[in-house]
């Protein structure tokens, strides 16, 4: 059933095309809608068990190469095709006045969703890169043609990170496929590769997906990207696509190379851990509410490496509930950056400061200081149930790591802090005020129905994290290179 979402979705990009421009929103909210509906019967369905990557679409495809269609699903599938229908219908409503060529628009918006159900779905690593790749050029056309800042550039640089870590996973692929004459992601995953072809196979492989993660200093790409983007590209960025490099380094690179993987896992960590400080403290300079949120998305992905890196089942489960927790609060700030900036075309925080956004915008500084919360790891929302179990799990492998990340996590309380006061609750001052300041249109209901799915799905999720949980740690118990540490 689940395999709907990715034909659902291509199928509304497809109608989108054929349609008149003014039924272009609905339609996107209908399949958007449909496609949220599918993974989320599937994710609460007690007919799939979250413990094996179990097949659900198994077609040949070109059987010279032994390429298939090849569909699975387990627990950690379930869980992030969940959050990629929840940042999709959410990305459709803060674009619910898209005006500027909606069509086109809201096509490429499908075809990235589409793709990255794909990406989370595949059992077959040529059909998963296919997918992976497929994302790419969507993205850049929303940026180059409806972002903003830059937009041109930081396209044109996003674009060439992608390909560059895409064409190192395809050298990684082409190693692992060249060694077992196989695609099949389950028989290679049992597979047993010399240990000197995954010495330097793994490194290639994670990397290439690590760069979508946004892996230091292979980050640069994401806060240039997230700034030009459109709103709903910022969402998509942050809520989906990033995920994408992760789920490939684990699904992919740390289940087919776990000797490799264990040669290698000490420097991911320190990695992480400079990510994670790093991308806090340059966000505590930033004065565009967008870069801050872009080096803040830089930072928590450094959580989700950090807990890969621990290599045991609580850092692993952690950061995949890091991935989901991550996607929705990172898409609900962007959204709400966004929704700023359509109304005072500005994003600087002296400037917002002298608006008074707390009451001439209410409901955009309700929100924000949940999704704040959330971030920092407050207790009671996602992140910090995500991030208390990679701690923990950490702890565990490097404790010295998880020392040194409490400096960052004190950081990203300290940006948090002054992005939200200055944005919101800063003094105004009279020599700051933009020379005619804008009349503030009310939030749309469209605006507050996403703010809304965003704000429950990570309240729900950070006050019983179990029900994600319970799908996530069998999935990744099961996984190779769990039993390769033990």
């Amino acid at each position: 059933m689940i395999a709907w979402t990715i034909y659902l979705t291509l199928a509304g990009a497809v109608l989108l095309l054929l349609v008149p421009p003014f039924t272009a929103r609905w339609i996107a909210l209908v399949t958007t809608g449909a496609g949220l509906v599918t993974a989320g019967a599937t994710f609460f369905s007690k007919d799939v068990n979250p413990a094996h990557f179990t097949t659900i679409v198994n077609v040949p495809w070109i059987p010279t190469l032994a390429m298939n269609y090849h569909l699975a699903v387990d627990g950690i599938s379930l869980t992030l095709a969940l959050v990629t229908g929840i940042t999709a219908v959410g990305a459709v409503l803060f674009s619910w006045d898209q005006e500027h060529r909606p069509k086109e628009f809201f096509f490429w918006l499908l075809l990235v969703v589409a793709g990255s159900y794909g990406v989370f779905l595949s059992a077959d690593l040529f059909l998963l890169f296919v997918f992976y790749e497929l994302v790419i050029v969507p993205k850049y056309f929303l940026i180059a043609i409806w972002g903003s800042t830059n937009k041109e550039y930081g396209a044109m640089k996003l674009t060439l990170y992608s390909f560059f870590g895409g064409a190192l996973v395809f050298v990684g692929i082409l190693a692992a496929y060249a060694a077992a004459h196989s695609l099949n992601i389950s028989e290679l995953s049992q597979f047993q590769f010399p240990p000197s072809l995954q010495s330097w196979a793994f490194p290639v492989l994670f990397l290439g997906f690590a760069v979508l993660a946004g892996i230091w200093p292979l980050h640069t790409w994401a806060p240039t990207g997230h700034v030009a983007a459109p709103t709903a590209g910022s969402m998509l960025l942050a809520g989906i696509v990033m995920k994408l490099g992760a789920y490939g380094g684990l699904r992919v690179a740390m289940n087919l190379f776990p000797a490799g993987f264990q040669m290698w896992r000490g420097w991911l960590a320190v990695l992480a851990v400079i990510g994670i400080v790093y991308a806090a403290a340059v966000a505590l300079r930033q004065q565009d509410l967008k870069f801050v949120i872009g080096y803040s998305s830089v930072s928590h992905m450094g959580f989700v490496l950090l807990g890969l890196a621990a290599a045991n089942a609580l850092g692993v489960s952690g950061a995949v509930l890091q991935m989901f927790s991550h996607g929705v609060i990172g898409a609900l700030l962007f959204a709400i950056a966004g929704m700023i900036y359509r109304r005072t075309h500005t994003r600087d925080l002296d400037d917002l400061a002298a608006l008074n956004l707390r009451r001439t915008m209410p409901f955009a500084a309700f929100a924000f200081v949940l999704a704040s919360a959330a971030s920092m790891g407050i207790p009671g929302f996602s992140g910090f149930a995500a991030e208390i179990t990679i701690l923990i799990g950490a702890w565990r492998a490097y404790p010295a790591a998880v020392w040194i990340t409490g400096a960052g996590m004190v950081m990203v309380a300290a940006f948090t802090l002054r992005a939200l006061k200055r944005a919101f609750f800063a003094e105004p001052q009279i020599t700051s005020v933009p020379s005619s300041p804008p009349d503030l249109a009310p939030t749309t209901l469209a605006e507050k129905c996403g703010a809304i799915l965003f704000l429950f799905t990570t309240l729900a999720a950070g006050i019983y994290p179990k029900l994600l949980l319970d799908r996530i740690v069998p999935a990744v118990e099961a996984m190779r290179f769990l039993k390769t540490a033990g």
